[in-house]
């Protein structure tokens, strides 16, 4: 299988969001913002892991538009979790790095 920088950035990113993941459920607890951060932030690396079997050129196009949709809604989760202090500035630093 030959190199993909989206498919690396994007398992990368998930592994990322796992990880901070587990630490909001475990220092506060928190599984509701936690879990929907969880989801998004996945779900953009199992999109693009679609993308390379993409039936057609609209298909391709299709799903590459809802990963770019999971991208904005986790930004949307990274900011609520910072400025609910969930996760610190630092923490945010690090997951926007994959961006």
């Amino acid at each position: 299988m030959s190199k993909s920088i989206l498919r690396d950035k994007s398992y990368n990113f998930a592994l990322k969001v796992i990880k901070v993941y587990k630490e909001i459920i475990q220092k506060h607890k928190e599984y509701v913002l936690g879990k929907q951060f969880l989801k998004a932030g996945t779900a953009i690396g199992a999109l693009t892991r679609e993308v390379e079997f993409a039936q057609s050129k609209t298909d391709f196009i299709s799903k590459l538009s809802i990963a770019l949709k999971e991208s904005n809604e986790t930004t949307y989760w990274i900011s609520l979790l910072k400025d609910s202090n969930y996760i610190n500035q630092e923490t945010t630093n690090a997951i926007y790095f994959y961006f």
